[in-house]
């Protein structure tokens, strides 16, 4: 008897057309504008220690190297392509912007990490921008000429960011600010901020209502100090308001409900924070596998030895699991869905799968894993942090069992 093929249904794993020559011009790009860049820098940028000033502060020839690749990869297209193309963007899909972010991530540290916006660039809630504000904000931060930040964290609060003690108060036609966030990323470099404070009681609100957002100009808050994080250094800092005067104008989004907002782009956060995890991890697991065919102890390669081969293939296996997981995310987000509890997988499985195999490539390295010639400390660092931002794996676990219904 014959069998009948079954239809395709749901999600494809294939690369359409479209992505594909995206990812194509990604490399082309990279070797053609960024990757010059870094050579002219010389140990500038391959030394961690030299891109720094004294207090942390990236050195001028680095941030000039970091606006020089926003602006040319705006003008190539690439800068913010998710966005809509009635704000500037290309308006490709989550999975394909999943896709763009994977693969610059997997080229490894570098100035390649500035291509594709960042928490530094355009995202959706600035993307709610009216009247002068796209103009003054959105339009220049989606060409790449202007940068901002998203301060909701602050000294006593994190995860915990309803319960924030910024507050913004009405004096006649103006909204007076007062507060301090922490941990805020391109807080010394962004050219305005957007800062999350409360504007009505909770009482009156509730927990998740009377959080407003504001537009705040680099000349209007005092960035405090820097806080050097372990694989962040320079980039984040302390952002005081102290009685900053603002008209309506300034306010972005909706009145009282810029939480719910930003809940509704939470998943695009973390789906982001995925893909840069995971083309790390691919750019670990090719160094790991090109080290454990060539070095040899003991008369072979130590890739023979299954304490090495091990390693390498749980990290293979790992990310294989942790990608799959991503690109169903990207795809219930491209058909609408908020897809919360999925978010929170993909950020758990796709940073912890990155710290973990950072860690064994380090181990396989032995001694030369330590070492400031290669990159693995600083994938290490950078593995570190990103299970903390975007929401801690421990945040990420209440909200997948949450989802359970077990808390």
């Amino acid at each position: 008897m014959a069998t009948q093929e079954a239809p395709r249904a749901g999600v494809s794993f294939e690369t359409d057309e479209e992505t594909s020559l995206i990812l194509s011009s990604l490399e082309e790009f990279l070797e053609r504008e960024v990757e010059p860049l870094e050579d002219d820098l010389g140990e500038t940028w391959s030394n961690p220690r030299k891109r720094h000033e004294v207090d942390g502060r990236l050195v001028p020839e680095v941030r000039e190297a970091i606006e020089t690749v926003r602006k040319r990869s705006a003008e190539a297209g690439f800068y913010a392509m998710n966005l809509p193309e009635e704000v500037g963007g290309e308006g490709v899909s989550n999975v394909t912007w999943y896709r763009a972010i994977k693969h610059v991530a997997a080229t490894g540290p570098g100035l390649s990490e500035y291509v594709l916006a960042g928490p530094e660039g355009p995202k959706p809630l600035l993307a709610q921008a009216e009247g002068k504000q796209v103009e003054r904000y959105l339009e220049p931060c989606v060409r790449g000429e202007k940068s901002t930040a998203f301060a909701q964290t602050e000294p006593g609060v994190g995860s915990d960011s309803p319960n924030m003690s910024t507050t913004a108060e009405r004096d006649g036609d103006e909204w007076v600010l007062n507060g301090h966030k922490q941990w805020i990323t391109n807080a010394p470099y962004a050219d305005f901020v957007q800062v999350f404070a409360r504007t009505s009681p909770v009482e009156e609100m509730g927990r998740y209502g009377g959080i407003t957002c504001f537009v705040v100009e680099a000349d209007e808050h005092e960035v405090a100090s820097l806080n050097n994080a372990v694989g962040m250094t320079g980039m984040q800092g302390e952002i005081v308001l102290d009685d900053v005067r603002l008209s309506d104008d300034r306010v972005l989004g909706t009145e009282d409900g810029a939480f719910y907002d930003a809940m509704e782009f939470l998943s695009l956060g973390r789906l982001e924070i995925g893909a840069r995890a995971l083309g790390h991890t691919e750019f670990l697991i090719d160094r790991g596998v090109d080290y454990a065919t060539e070095r040899e102890a003991f008369g072979r390669p130590i890739g023979k030895f299954q304490g090495v081969s091990h390693k390498l293939a749980r990290a293979r296996a790992d990310a294989f699991a942790a990608d799959a997981a991503a690109l169903r995310l990207a795809w219930l987000m491209d058909d609408g869905e908020q897809a919360i509890e999925e978010s929170s997988i993909v950020k758990y499985l796709a940073t912890n799968v990155m710290f973990d195999v950072a860690d064994d490539v380090v181990q396989i390295y032995g001694g030369d894993g330590l070492s400031e010639d290669n990159p693995f400390m600083e994938e290490l660092e950078t593995a570190r942090i990103l299970r903390i931002v975007e929401g801690t794996d421990e945040i990420q676990l209440n909200t997948i069992a949450k989802e359970l219904g077990v808390m």
